[in-house]
């Protein structure tokens, strides 16, 4: 399962945990940066954090109006344990989505 979450929201999530100004330059800082958020806030909670084996991080670019006026998107593929059922997979994604959405 996935998720789009734009780039400056996980700078904002970073900036209000950490108090880091950070930039993302390729997918391999917002995975960082998606770890770091993910571990700081707790939003997968003990048993439900052992079913989640990676969060894969891809970027693409969403274009609002024009070629020159896009966002930077990332895209959160969430990799889970073969017998997670789908309740707790959408429960862990409803959570970090939730969260993404407040800032």
């Amino acid at each position: 399962m996935k998720i789009k979450v734009e780039s400056e929201k996980v700078v904002k999530a970073v900036r209000k945990l950490d108090g880091v100004e950070i930039v993302l330059e390729s997918t391999d800082d917002a995975k960082e940066a998606i770890d770091l958020i993910l571990r700081k806030t707790e939003l997968i909670k003990g048993d439900d954090y052992g079913n989640l084996k990676e969060v894969k991080v891809t970027s693409f670019q969403e274009y609002v109006t024009s070629a020159v006026d896009y966002k930077m998107v990332f895209l959160l593929e969430f990799l889970f344990e073969d017998n997670v059922s789908l309740d707790t997979k959408v429960s862990i994604i409803k959570e970090v989505q939730k969260f993404f959405e407040k800032i």
